[in-house]
């Protein structure tokens, strides 16, 4: 199949329904060979099955691609590894890894268990950082061996790793420290010829569903901004070749709008040259407030 990922190595993870579906079907239509994973849990985490992740491997084969399923659990680190071995044994190698598997748990913070924050933490956060880590050692190692790697990493955060969520402290929390494993990631892995971005996609999921039903419904006409398949064109162009000169990004994406995320910077400073004293702080930090940008405010806070 001819397209902008003709012929690249593609690992999805969390591929089996929603935004990952649509991700591992439009890699598929530009030429990619997909490695589908997905642990067929619930929205909450529980269950197993592999249908979810078979079910897309053949909708890309009836429609002339090539695709496997892996039902590997990215969040285990043994799993995480033969997710990548996967990509290497049925396709010869890897070229893009997109991180997308999680589930929620959400609770307001006085009401979190200590389960509920662990869960969600590792999904989402360790999800991301063990498969990134296993294809980071592969593209290390042909590196070394002179072999000229052109390898892309996609992970996927969201508005509540940007600004904070009410009732998703654990979600939020996981989503922001994606955030800053892309930026470290695109940093380190630049010398093997990787680059590193991360999306943060509004689309109708299971997830949404549950938790924002009446704001992610379709249309009855028209365009449908919450189409998960809005947020597949952005990911697969980042997957692409065309995308060598881009790394260490944050993109939002819903319906038609693409953004660039302007995240953490150095803002207004005052050096007073030694060591301040109480009475002074109240102060100095009223002026640096005057002078910083108020931030945009936390999902939901109109809600408390």
């Amino acid at each position: 199949m001819s397209g902008i990922c003709a012929g690249r190595v593609v690992v999805v993870t969390g591929a089996g329904r929603g935004i990952g579906r649509e991700h591992a079907l439009e890699f598929a239509r530009q030429g990619a060979k997909v490695v589908v994973n997905d642990l067929g849990t619930d929205t909450r985490g529980g269950g197993r099955s592999s249908a979810p992740a078979l079910a897309v491997v053949e909708e890309i084969r009836d429609h002339g691609g090539d695709a496997v399923a892996n039902c590997d659990d990215v969040a285990d680190w043994e799993g995480s590894a033969r997710l990548v071995k996967t990509a290497v044994s049925a396709f010869g190698g890897l070229d893009v890894l997109v991180g997308n598997a999680g589930y929620l748990r959400d609770r307001m913070i006085v009401s979190m268990t200590e389960h509920d924050w662990d869960d969600v933490i590792r999904v989402h956060l360790k999800g991301h950082f063990l498969p990134l880590r296993h294809a980071a050692a592969y593209w290390r190692e042909r590196a070394k061996a002179g072999e000229a790697r052109d390898a892309r990493v996609v992970t996927t955060t969201s508005g509540a790793g940007l600004l904070g969520s009410v009732g998703q402290a654990n979600y939020a929390a996981a989503k922001a420290g994606i955030v800053a494993l892309t930026h470290t990631a695109a940093a380190e892995l630049a010398r093997y010829g990787v680059t590193v971005n991360a999306v943060t996609p509004s689309a109708r999921t299971r997830l949404t569903e549950e938790a924002f039903a009446s704001m992610v419904a379709p249309p009855e006409s028209g365009f449908d901004v919450m189409d998960p398949a809005n947020v597949a064109p952005l990911v697969v162009w980042l997957g692409s070749a065309e995308s060598s000169g881009v790394t260490g990004r944050v993109f939002e994406v819903e319906g038609g709008m693409i953004s660039i995320a302007t995240g953490w910077t150095h803002g207004p400073g005052v050096d007073k040259g030694s060591r301040w004293e109480l009475h002074e702080i109240g102060e100095a930090v009223g002026k640096l407030l005057a002078e910083a940008p108020v931030p945009d405010p936390v999902y939901g806070v109109a809600q408390i």
